[in-house]
């Protein structure tokens, strides 16, 4: 089985839910991981911070090192990859994962909401892929993994938030181009999405609460689809919008039940598809 063992992720966002569950999921092959994240102290409404997940992360078998990562902040950014090669060498794989989100219409999003979103999902995925591919060009295995949607440039998916949208299509439009710059020199650019809604914090303080958690999967399903991409060669798999069941499945998953949050619930299908 291919394996992350040894190698270096930068995971923005791995403080908790799918970015923990894909840091999690990597420190079982024995995974160097980096925890981007801003929660340095415990949140009154979110569990977790970059240490608790460092904890886990060692316990579960890798190695971690917690950084306090706003992705607005270039300089936060580019301290904490300096940190990362210092005490690992290099980076290998980076994992854009951090996200704002509203899904409200033009007139209900205040402009300092649209500002958040765009300079958190679109300006911080790129500015982190910008810091970190100066290593991914000097790993062996370079590998970007965008949690974004596939390029559906249908009005339904427009018009009911139009400004959050954009701001996650602009980091699937950041796999587009960087697939395509960095094609020949052998760094995989790819953008990973869930089929369903996952049980995240999100989700259950923005998206619905517990009647929307029920008809959720668990972050392990992005977590383990997230593996099978980034362990497969990085120059035969690029440019990519992958769905997280189709993915599994392609590769001969058929137990889906073990990823139900409520056995049995109907799920509730994700956006974007």
């Amino acid at each position: 089985m291919p394996t992350l063992q040894g190698k270096t992720l930068f995971i923005t966002g791995a403080s908790r839910g799918i970015g923990k569950a894909i840091a999690l999921r990597a420190a079982r092959d024995g995974a160097n991981i980096v925890v981007a994240a801003k929660t340095d102290e415990p949140h009154p409404k979110l569990p977790g911070t970059i240490h608790t997940a460092a904890e886990e992360i060692e316990r579960a078998g890798g190695k971690a090192l917690a950084c306090v990562v706003d992705v607005r902040s270039e300089e936060q950014i580019q301290a904490a990859v300096e940190k990362a090669v210092a005490k690992f060498g290099g980076i290998d794989v980076l994992v854009n994962n951090a996200s704002a989100i509203s899904l409200t219409g033009t007139l209900q999003t205040p402009m300092k909401r649209y500002d958040l979103m765009h300079q958190i999902n679109t300006r911080g995925t790129f500015a982190c892929s910008q810091a970190c591919l100066p290593h991914l060009l000097k790993a062996t295995n370079p590998h970007i993994l965008n949690l974004s949607p596939p390029l559906n440039f249908e009005e339904k998916w427009f018009a009911p938030h139009v400004a959050y949208t954009m701001a996650k299509y602009g980091m699937s439009l950041c796999v587009l181009g960087m697939a395509g710059e960095f094609r020949a020199q052998g760094v995989a650019v790819n953008a990973l999405w869930p089929r369903t809604v996952i049980a995240t914090a999100a989700v259950q303080n923005l998206l619905g609460g517990d009647a929307t958690v029920q008809g959720s999967r668990t972050p392990e399903i992005m977590a383990d689809a997230a593996h099978l991409i980034l362990t497969r060669p990085s120059r035969e798999c690029t440019g990519n919008y992958f769905i997280d069941e189709d993915l599994l499945r392609s590769t001969g998953v058929t137990d889906f039940a073990k990823y139900q949050s409520v056995p049995g619930a109907e799920l509730i299908p994700d956006f974007f598809l």
